[in-house]
């Protein structure tokens, strides 16, 4: 689990620290306090972005030097501690640092060290909005089940970027210089598709073993957005060139991968919602199906050969749910191993755990514990 957890300039963090961690660790405060600024902080302590998918230069506080530092010591087992720091300089604001044991490394390696997910209420529209955000997702609970899936990942984007380059180009571009970029486009595809399918057939094999209450059971499917074979990929694209070229951009590939979500049990929404696309269930049912699929994502990592450190981050779940599911929430946290923060407005919420959680009270920037 993580402890000692170090904010300095960060967001509306002046100098916070966080210790004397539990397996559930509630931030407890107004809104505006600085909750989420906490989460989002230990967010950062994995390959990219946040759970705020924030850039570099909103992070530092208005009234500090446009440099921010995050630390924490990661408990391992009885071995020493694994010290993880990530932040900015403030006179090189572009560019993230990542440290682990006090040496400068990539921030792909922090997925070696453990794997962060979180759910927060910007996350209830993940499946009205584009492909996109739901590729996000998917490559996240990826992650967490396979490290080297961000170098992957980040090849592909590289690739695919110089490859739409080379295609909006006013000139036609050299077919050697094609073929170079496909093939590497097509062999970190092909690792991004085959990890997205394979843990789609395993969240699914997961969530169809649920009863259908008291959370919506949802349904996935994995449709990708090209050939996954390497070979048949860069023949996908080589094929596609013309009308790629017209169109100055690439049609096909993981980076057109969808997520199909249905709703496959009962739920709250009755027998009539079975089978229902997921961005045609109500708000509520589809907030059920989210939790669902990370609880399924939680309980297949439970079951794991690689176990790896685990974070949780909940941004103000319990205080959506009725008594009957945050208690079933609760149970299944439990029973897991990972490391769980969740956030709130009051306490009443998290009665069933307040005895065996550390709580804090977050106020204008400031953590204070409370027990």
């Amino acid at each position: 689990m993580l402890d000692r957890i170090l904010l300095s300039r960060f967001r509306n963090h002046r100098e916070t620290a966080v210790e004397g961690t539990a397996q559930f660790n509630l931030l407890v405060g107004e809104n505006g306090a600085g909750k989420t600024n906490v989460l989002e902080a230990i967010s950062l302590l994995s390959p990219g972005r946040g759970l705020r998918r924030a850039g570099l230069a909103e992070m530092p506080g208005q009234d500090f030097d446009g440099g921010f530092a995050v630390s924490a010591a990661l408990m391992v087992a009885e071995e020493e501690p694994v010290q993880l720091g990530t932040g900015v300089l403030a006179e090189r604001p572009g560019r993230r640092l990542v440290q682990i044991n006090g040496a400068e490394a990539p921030a792909v390696r922090l997925a070696e060290w453990m794997s962060i997910g979180w759910l927060t209420p910007a996350m209830d529209r993940l499946f009205v909005e584009g492909a996109g955000a739901r590729r996000r997702f998917l490559d996240r609970l990826v992650l967490a089940v396979r490290p080297d899936h961000a170098g992957n990942a980040t090849r592909l984007e590289n690739a695919l970027r110089e490859r739409n380059r080379l295609l909006s180009d006013d000139m036609p571009p050299d077919p050697r210089w094609l073929d170079a970029i496909e093939m590497q486009l097509a062999e970190a595809g092909s690792l991004v598709a085959a990890a997205r399918a394979d843990l789609i057939e395993r969240l699914e094999e997961t969530l169809s073993a649920l009863p259908d209450s008291p959370f919506a059971r949802p349904s996935l499917a994995y449709q990708p957005g090209g050939p996954i074979g390497a070979d048949a990929l860069a023949q996908a694209l080589r094929s596609g060139r013309s009308r790629e070229r017209a169109a100055q951009r690439t049609l096909t590939g993981p980076h057109r991968d969808e997520v199909l979500v249905t709703m496959a049990g009962k739920g709250s929404g009755g027998a009539s919602s079975r089978g229902q696309p997921a961005a045609e269930c109500s708000t509520g049912e589809q907030k059920a199906m989210l939790i669902a699929i990370t609880l399924a994502h939680s309980q297949l990592l439970e079951s794991g050969a690689e176990q790896r450190p685990r974070l949780l981050l909940l941004d103000e779940v319990a205080a959506h749910l009725d008594p009957l599911r945050r208690e079933a929430l609760f149970d299944r946290l439990r029973a897991g191993s990972a490391q769980v923060w969740l956030t709130g407005t009051e306490l009443a919420p998290f009665d069933a755990i307040a005895n065996e959680a550390a709580v804090w009270n977050v106020s204008a920037g400031a953590v204070h514990r409370l027990g």
